[in-house]
């Protein structure tokens, strides 16, 4: 052919049709543009058009096309027919896997719902699900939070009324210092790389406070390389500098906090430690124009810092001086704590230093009137230009919850939150403890819970226990264990179900929970509870597993029963305000998801099959009053339910389609979010855009688009009122009492006001016999576990090595190539290793999700994820070693029940390189619905 003749198209036609929807790749929820052909997806791109994203799209979300054609993908549903490992599987109809497990269920929502234990992992439909197991009635339901961040969750809630990320953000647009704790690169990442790139822009600063430099801890223009597990010490001693100096806002403290309510200080009475309240129950505080105790809340009151009230022969101070008392003491002082926290004490002081000179001498203000609460008009909002972030780093240690207590007070003393330049909530937050339901956990056959199985206990009246004092939950949630445990405990529900403590359970009920691989404690502990058998009966101890997942994960070859999802561009999807919104700091947002490809398997989306399982099970508001099934579809369910008249699971085209927030269910509502790009966004009035927990305009907006059905202004507890409810408990106060071997533990610490201990498991013996840290980080092109399997993703991540600082690696004599065996108090792992200099000197780290089990996720045998690639898993376990008084205390925290990933201590040793990583599991069995 000749070369003129030669046809070369410059512009080929790349797609047929758009779908604009919203990614699933992680947790972020961007929108996306997926561009079809013949029915196929062509490529993916971000919407420009969407809130949270901007047409942004990171490596994960352009590699979704991978998702919908992995060869891992399940293809019908199955049933086991060799042991539980084995991966011998038969395809059935979806019809008898419907029956199976509802010939299952039955049973027990009849005699004992409690024998079901239904846990959800990092889905995104858990109002849902969290409702339908309600209707069963079993008080065993939670999703996978306390794996993962529930301290910084229950902290923010409790301290503040709200947390990081997914419940606030730093203002990008006027933060002049932004300080990031613990913050990987996994969670929210597209905004916060915009987020830092508007910082940069603007020249701002941003100092990352993290034992590893990667990711944003690596463009940050400061690094602090803080020992794991220490950064509660730090904070304190950063509040320390701060009182020193008096560089806190005295006026934020008196008008919004709880720094002037009056506390009792007799310690005779079984009120001290509690606070003053009216005949009405609201805290007192001194009127510094009257002189007088006042509620705190009353019209034109001022409250006083400085002065207290003798009543009735007992003394009553307020907060403020209880806090300054406290963190004044030289114990915080950063030369006491330097050595610990592993960072200079002239470089504390400076960064105490910096925090003050941004936040008072860089002050900014907005022309911008607002109405408080107490009906006090202001003519400026007033900011305090300094932010923090934080996630999983200070959240997954046994000191979790008091640590991120202490950063929540930083931010308060320096009056950064809800201000101009600081931390701003996002809707449906900011939200009072108080506002959120209390935990619902008396099983009754045949009906449903009274009400949601999590909540905030404000005291022990509150806890889920039977009327031995036994936890009533298998993971023992709202315990004297774990009282303030508002994500559950699902690491400890396996190891729960084995030992029968507090009971046996039936049916263990699984979705998106790879609990057999890299979402447990203890990897091969758990791989031996799911197949044990009762030498008696010859019986699994966990009688029944049902699992449902779209992919050939570890967890599909223990299951009993496969409930096949489709993938996220396949089924429908609710991202609501009722859940875990899309919402921006100046505006509420939800999101859909919806069937731009047709599944070509025999899979279903999980949340129709739990919809169908609701109304073969007869639930209540599943089925009609004649016994039919009230929704045909999740889509359905979608656009009609209502949790409460007039509110449903979208807030955008209710009523006549034109109303938002409140109104009746819209027949078209979902074709008019497709319309409009898979998003619906309400933006909240400039008036009422700081402020928020006490601006009256904020208040009467969430009102009015459904959020709360009455305005909830209230004060920031400094003083957590609650927790000195359980010390008093522990002291022998009142009917409700903890067993005698947690009564220090409790008093110790649960304290009111943030304090600082040692990791649980840190002791002296441990530190010397174990002397570095070992830490996990998720890599930003993948999610938990999502991408393993992907194509485009295992060429960025096709496996983890572990990461040596450079005086273990020089002192051990590595060298590239080389091996390392990695012992903890729990086990041993032997892996390749790799040199990094940014790291803390004695912590050791690595990629998680990334290892593999041989034979899962459609992978072959020889894959570097199985073969080079490794988890941290087998070094802990979900019991603290034994300490002689009896107990084998859980690894969390003792106050959330927060999973203690990060207390792993290890030691390190040279050895000659193995074939592959140790341990490794022979393969599975592919499932024989296993695409290929």
């Amino acid at each position: 052919m000749r070369h003129q003749d030669t046809f070369l198209d410059l512009a080929p036609k790349l797609s047929d049709r758009t779908a604009k929807t919203t990614c699933y790749m992680c947790a972020c929820r961007c929108g996306i543009n997926v561009h079809l052909k013949d029915g196929r997806v062509a490529y993916i791109e971000g919407n420009r058009d969407h809130p949270v994203n901007k047409g942004v799209l990171c490596a994960k979300g352009a590699a979704g096309i991978m998702q919908v054609t992995a060869p891992s993908r399940l293809r019908a549903p199955l049933r086991r027919v060799g042991p539980r490992g084995s991966g011998q599987f038969e395809e059935i109809s979806w019809d008898e896997a419907l029956e199976t497990a509802t010939a299952w269920m039955a049973p027990l929502r009849a005699t004992a719902p409690e024998k079901l234990a239904f846990f959800t992992g990092r889905d995104q439909s858990q109002s849902l699900t969290g409702w339908w197991a309600q209707q069963f009635g079993t008080p065993n339901y939670a999703a996978h939070g306390g794996f993962c961040s529930v301290n910084m969750a229950a902290a923010g809630i409790y301290t503040m009324g709200g947390a990081f990320w997914e419940f606030g953000q730093p203002d990008w647009e006027r933060t002049k210092l932004l300080l990031l704790f613990g913050v990987a690169e996994d969670h929210d990442s597209n905004p916060i790389k915009m987020g830092l790139g508007k910082l940069k822009e603007r020249g701002a600063r941003v100092i990352g406070i993290n034992p590893i430099r990667t990711g944003y801890n690596a463009v940050a223009d400061d690094w602090i390389a803080i020992t794991p597990g220490t950064d509660g010490l730090l904070i304190l001693s950063l509040i320390h500098c701060l009182l020193t100096a008096g560089k806190i806002d005295l006026d934020y403290l008196a008008r919004y906090t709880n720094a002037p309510v009056l506390v009792n200080e007799d310690p005779a009475s079984p009120e001290h430690g509690l606070f003053l309240r009216d005949d009405a129950g609201k805290p007192l505080v001194m009127d510094r124009a009257t002189g007088k105790p006042m509620a705190f809340d009353a019209a034109g009151v001022k409250p006083d810092l400085a002065h207290g009230l003798r009543r009735a022969g007992i003394t009553h101070r307020p907060v403020f001086q209880l806090l300054a008392e406290r963190y004044l003491d030289p114990s915080y002082a950063p030369e006491a704590v330097a050595q610990r926290c592993g960072i200079p004490a002239a470089r504390i002081h400076a960064l105490a230093a910096e925090l003050a000179r941004v936040a008072f001498d860089e002050a900014i203000e907005i022309d911008q009137p607002w109405t408080d609460f107490r009906g006090e008009r202001h003519e400026k909002m007033l900011g305090r230009p300094v932010a923090m972030h934080a996630m999983r780093g200070i959240s997954a240690h046994s000191n979790g919850f008091q640590t991120a207590r202490a950063l929540h007070l930083l931010q308060i003393l320096l009056g950064t939150v809800e201000t101009p330049g600081g931390f701003r909530f996002k809707p449906p937050y900011p939200k009072p403890p108080e506002a959120h339901p209390k935990p619902h956990a008396t099983a009754t056959p045949g009906q449903p819970l009274k009400g949601p199985h999590l909540g905030y206990p404000m005291g022990p009246e509150h806890l889920a226990l039977a009327p031995d004092g036994t936890p009533q939950r298998i993971d023992k949630a709202f315990s004297w264990e774990n009282p303030l445990s508002p994500h559950g405990l699902m690491h400890m529900v396996i190891a729960n179900a084995h030992a029968g403590d507090p009971y046996k359970i039936d049916t263990l009920f699984l979705y998106m929970a790879n609990m057999a691989w890299n979402s447990s404690m203890s990897t091969g502990r758990v791989i031996e509870m799911l197949t044990d058998k009762d030498p008696e009966t010859g019986e699994y101890v966990i009688p029944r597993i049902i699992y449902s997942d779209a992919y050939s994960s570890e967890m599909v070859a223990y299951a009993d029963l496969i409930l096949p999802d489709t993938t996220y561009l396949e089924r429908h999807d609710c991202i609501s305000l009722l859940d875990r919104p899309i919402s921006e700091a100046d505006a509420a947002a939800d999101a859909i998801r919806w069937p731009v490809i047709e599944a070509d398997r025999d899979v279903r989306g999980f949340q129709s099959v739990l919809i169908d399982l609701g109304a073969k099970l007869g639930l209540p508001g599943f089925v009609t009053p004649d016994g039919a099934p009230a929704f045909t579809d999740y889509a359905d369910y979608i656009t009609r339910h209502e949790r409460r008249p007039g509110i449903g699971p979208l807030m955008g085209f209710r009523g006549d389609g034109d109303q938002t927030g409140r109104g009746a269910p819209h027949p078209d509502q979902l074709q008019r979010y497709i319309d409009n790009g898979g998003f619906f966004t309400h933006h909240i009035p400039q008036a009422a855009q700081y402020y928020k927990p006490w601006n009256t305009a904020y208040q009467d907006w969430a009102v009015e688009l459904g959020l709360y059905d009455s305005p909830q202004p209230y004060i920031f507890n400094l003083y957590l009122e609650p927790l000195r409810r359980f010390q008093l408990a522990a002291d022998g106060h009142g009917p409700h009492q903890p067993p005698d071997h947690l009564r220090e533990r409790i008093r110790t610490m649960m304290d009111p006001l943030p304090i600082w201990y040692a990791p649980l498991g840190d002791d002296a013996d441990t530190a010397q016999d174990f002397p570095l840290h070992a830490l996990t980080q998720r890599p930003m092109a993948m999610y938990h576990s999502w991408g393993s399997q992907n194509a485009w993703l295992r060429q960025i991540h096709g496996h983890n090595p572990l990461y040596v600082p450079t005086n273990i690696w020089a002192t051990h004599g590595f060298a590239d190539g080389d091996w390392a065996r990695l012992t903890s108090p729990h086990g041993s792992i032997t892996v390749p290793v790799a040199h990094m200099a940014a790291l803390n000197p004695n912590t050791v780290w690595t990629w998680n999700a990334i290892g593999k089990r041989k034979g899962a996720w459609a992978l072959s045998e020889d894959a570097p994820e199985a073969t080079k690639g490794f988890l941290l898993n087998h070094l802990i376990h979900e019991l603290l070693p034994a300490r002689g008084d009896g107990h084998r205390w859980s690894n969390s925290d003792p106050i959330t029940g927060q999973a203690a990933w990060f207390d792993l201590r290890v030691r390190i040793e040279k050895v000659t390189a193995p074939a592959e990583v140790q341990p490794n599991f022979p393969a599975l069995a592919r499932p024989h619905g296993g695409t290929r």
